[in-house]
């Protein structure tokens, strides 16, 4: 990948930052949100609309994670989701967040700064967890995908373990992400938790994954490999994927299949 200067205010063709380890710089958001205004990850809300809508009840209390600039909580609002959090590290993304959504009126969307590895909310608090890509920054700098580094995967089970507690007995957990299942399911599955496992794909070529893991109703292991979707290999290539998330590609060789 070519080196290029961070841009705070990436156009939809950008590269992003000259390394996607920046993006593990706390500095790096809060500068890019101090100019940018909004930057969708993964899709925008009409390509997994009728996924959220099947999944997510209307008098659902909903914690969105890593909320950013993005307008998700915007349009699950318009579609009668009004229960919501959202949460994020940066004190400039949560700032600009609040007066955007007080200018539309969204006065029940509450927006918190929050570290999602160390979540402050009590236990049982919501019936939905939702993250979009927030997820996906931890694994920037896991090193062989096979075999994520410790610290990798210290960070991503602490999210977890964060959003299992947080979540009510029946709650699930909603995760869009470039993750592949042979990747997220060693994870996603820790006996420590006690969720089922699902997903969907979305976007043209199936390059979005859209996990459900609902508490409280996972199955023994082999009931769990008969969930695992039958769709087309998938294959991901920059110059099908939008703005900055051919960063997050994870790619492998056909000899290492």
């Amino acid at each position: 990948m070519e080196s290029r200067p961070a841009n705070p205010n990436p156009d939809p063709n950008s590269v992003g930052p000259p390394s996607a380890l920046t993006y593990l710089d706390p500095h790096y958001w809060d500068e890019r949100f101090s100019s940018e205004e909004h930057y969708e990850w993964f899709k925008d809300y009409s390509h997994f609309q009728h996924l959220i809508k099947s999944n997510i009840k209307i008098s659902s209390s909903v914690l969105e994670l890593g909320c950013g600039n993005s307008q998700l909580c915007d349009e699950m609002y318009k579609d009668g989701i009004v229960d919501i959090t959202c949460i994020d590290l940066s004190s400039v993304a949560v700032e600009k967040m609040q007066s955007r959504l007080l200018t539309k009126g969204y006065k029940e969307i509450k927006v918190v700064q929050a570290d999602m590895l160390d979540l402050p909310f009590s236990n049982e608090s919501f019936d939905v967890v939702i993250e979009k890509g927030t997820m996906d920054v931890l694994f920037v700098d896991a090193g062989d995908p096979w075999n994520p580094r410790q610290e990798t995967v210290r960070k991503v089970m602490a999210t977890l373990e964060g959003v299992h507690r947080v979540l009510k007995p029946d709650g699930i957990f909603i995760s869009i992400t470039f993750g592949q299942p042979h990747f997220r399911r060693p994870l996603f599955m820790d006996p420590k938790f006690t969720w089922s496992m699902e997903y969907n794909t979305f976007g043209d070529g199936f390059h979005y994954f859209f996990y459900i893991l609902r508490k409280g109703k996972r199955c023994n292991e082999e009931k769990e490999e008969e969930k695992k979707c039958n769709g087309p290999s998938i294959s991901m290539y920059q110059d099908e994927l939008e703005g900055e998330d051919y960063i997050f590609r994870t790619h492998i060789d056909d000899d290492e299949v």
